[in-house]
């Protein structure tokens, strides 16, 4: 089978850019025939699809007239639906499997899948079809869904997108776009949502997403027996440093616990992070980690904590830990809860409530040995029935097969 994957980026920024380089290996794995299609960015994997790549600006780094400019390229990116017709005609995949589109690629790709009858999946990885600032946040960080009845203009008013009137009225125009043009909706032929929460959500926005979804959690490599059940000597925090991931709360927790803790990764807190934390010797904050060292640290660590703030959907996080053997301690939002038994797998408390953060915490220390390798079995094990890439690859394949019946 000749599978076109797309994506906004073809460089690992987050999670989804993970899954989907996750699922395009997976493929290969399996004697598919792989195919890409994302933007230009010095960053990508190198790739012989890159030809067909295209250039998107970067908004926040252009002028005011550049970004101008460059309204009409990220509500629709004629140039996106050209190359993409080029490499369509070129490849002739049997299907597309999109990830991440809007704000980069934009609609005007399923202008062109849909052109030639390419049958159209996509992994919702957040929540952009609801929510023009994607996260149900608003600019104070509270969770928020004013939009969710398609009154998209109070992403705008609300300056919902950084504090910014302009950043955050161009996903509100492009909503409206797609709200009216190109709805997904019409377009694409099976949405597969990595969280039953998120599907749940999507069905009371719309009730159409319901006759044509599925769910199914990402996936990671995953071994045979648990490599790692033994309590080890700190916890950890590792991926994006922003604000909706819930880091100020588990500063304070840390800070009034007197935990060690290792905090690892990038993004627009890094800064204050450190600075706030430099004085004091249990805590830690590391820049991004991956493969090997970041494996290591895992191993070396005792529990993984996860304190989102938003509606968190399938984080990898949870995922990583869990095939390290590692338990997870986790805020009850979201889809979090879906992955995390309390008691058994890690422990869940109420998202933003330090002091309950605290009390668990407190309650992950002072597990016996016996009982963390309880915990720690638990967790890897729920991660081998749930996570496998072979569970996951006959999943998406089934999907595959009806929505290939389904054309002819």
């Amino acid at each position: 089978m000749r599978i076109l994957l797309i994506n906004n980026s073809h460089s690992i920024k987050g999670g989804a850019d993970r899954v989907y380089f996750n699922t395009g290996k997976l493929m290969e794995e399996h004697n598919h025939e792989v195919q890409y299609f994302s933007t230009i960015d010095q960053e990508n994997e190198p790739t012989e699809f890159s030809k067909y790549f295209v250039k998107v600006s970067n908004k926040r780094e252009s002028c005011f007239v550049t970004k101008l400019a460059g309204v009409k390229d990220y509500i629709y990116n004629k140039k996106a639906y050209l190359n993409l017709c080029t490499l369509i005609e070129e490849k002739k995949p049997d299907i597309a499997h999109i990830h991440l589109f809007c704000g980069g690629l934009s609609s005007s790709i399923l202008k062109a899948l849909k052109k030639y009858n390419i049958p159209i999946v996509q992994t919702v990885h957040d929540y952009r079809l609801l929510c023009p600032a994607n996260a149900f946040l608003d600019s104070e960080d509270r969770i928020c869904e004013k939009c969710i009845n398609k009154s998209y203009y109070q992403c705008s008013v609300n300056r919902c997108v950084d504090g910014n009137f302009f950043f955050s009225t161009m996903p509100a125009l492009e909503a409206y776009f797609r709200k009216y043009l190109i709805n997904p909706l019409d377009f694409i032929d099976h949405f597969i949502f990595v969280s039953k929460f998120s599907q749940q959500k999507h069905e009371e926005f719309d009730q159409k997403y319901k006759s044509k979804s599925s769910h199914l959690y990402n996936f990671t490599t995953i071994p045979k027996t648990n490599p790692s059940p033994i309590k080890r000597e700190y916890f950890l925090y590792f991926g994006r440093l922003s604000k909706e991931k819930g880091l100020t709360t588990l500063l304070n927790a840390a800070l009034q616990t007197g935990i060690r803790l290792k905090i690892v990764g990038s993004g627009p807190m890094f800064n204050e992070l450190y600075s706030l934390t430099r004085e004091n010797s249990n805590i830690e904050i590391l820049s991004h980690q991956s493969g090997e060292i970041l494996a290591n640290t895992i191993t070396h660590a005792s529990f993984i904590i996860v304190p989102s703030e938003w509606y968190e959907n399938n984080p990898m996080t949870v995922l990583e830990a869990y095939s390290a053997g590692k338990p997870v301690i986790g805020s009850r939002i979201g889809g979090i809860p879906e992955i995390i038994e309390d008691g058994k797998t890690g422990f869940l408390y109420e998202s933003r409530n330090t002091e309950e953060l605290m009390n668990v915490i407190k309650k992950a220390q002072q597990l016996s040995e016996s009982d963390y390798v309880k915990v720690s079995n638990n967790a890897f094990y729920f991660g081998l029935n749930n996570f496998a890439p072979g569970l996951h690859y006959k999943k998406l394949m089934l999907i595959y097969s009806q929505m290939l019946l389904n054309v002819q």
